[in-house]
């Protein structure tokens, strides 16, 4: 067998996975996670339709990739402790006003209920939130104690979502200290 023929196949599979998220990442960004579908994934990376199975699973095994390569807040996280209810009240308030940046987390909160979508949300959100979060607290109780922090964010999502954007104010900003203080105390 020639070494030349066998080197360059795993490069060819990488490349072919690499351009199937691609074309998800835009896809889904542009048209949202119900509207897309794996043949049209498949045709906009020049790709077999069943090597978005082999490689992801599927649809939903896609966007869980997709949203692997996603921001997030885990930065939020690093740094002093006595520092952190600021820096998530900080991140909350900026959520009042504004959707998430990313085309990819706006798809996951318009499509959140989507059955397929919960449970890669659901996913996403233990991964990138809760475990990360719970592993810089000290002291007793840090899962439920991040969990009360999370359902923070996501409250203040919903009402955005709900009532539409808004500017927070620095007394907004002292609240939520505040709340976030009230969450992560151990």
């Amino acid at each position: 067998m020639n070494p030349q023929v066998t080197e360059a196949r795993p490069r060819d599979r990488e490349a072919t996975r690499e351009r199937i998220l691609q074309a998800a990442r835009t896809l889904f960004g542009e048209q949202g996670y119900e509207q897309v579908t794996v043949r049209m994934i498949a045709a906009a990376a020049e790709a077999n339709i069943a090597l978005v199975g082999r490689y992801f699973g599927s649809k939903a095994g896609l966007f869980g990739a997709v949203l692997q390569g996603e921001p997030s807040f885990v930065g939020l996280f690093e740094g002093d402790s006595e520092g952190l209810p600021r820096r998530l009240a900080e991140y909350a308030a900026e959520r009042m006003q504004h959707p998430p940046e990313s085309p990819i987390l706006r798809t996951l909160e318009r499509s959140a209920g989507d059955p397929e979508v919960h449970a890669v949300a659901r996913e996403r959100l233990i991964t990138a939130v809760l475990e990360p979060l719970a592993a810089t607290l000290a002291g007793p109780d840090a899962h439920a104690r991040a969990r009360t922090a999370t359902a923070v964010f996501l409250g203040i999502g919903a009402m955005r979502r709900r009532l539409g954007p808004e500017k927070p104010t620095p007394a907004d900003i002292d609240r939520l200290t505040a709340v976030f203080e009230a969450c992560l105390a151990g």
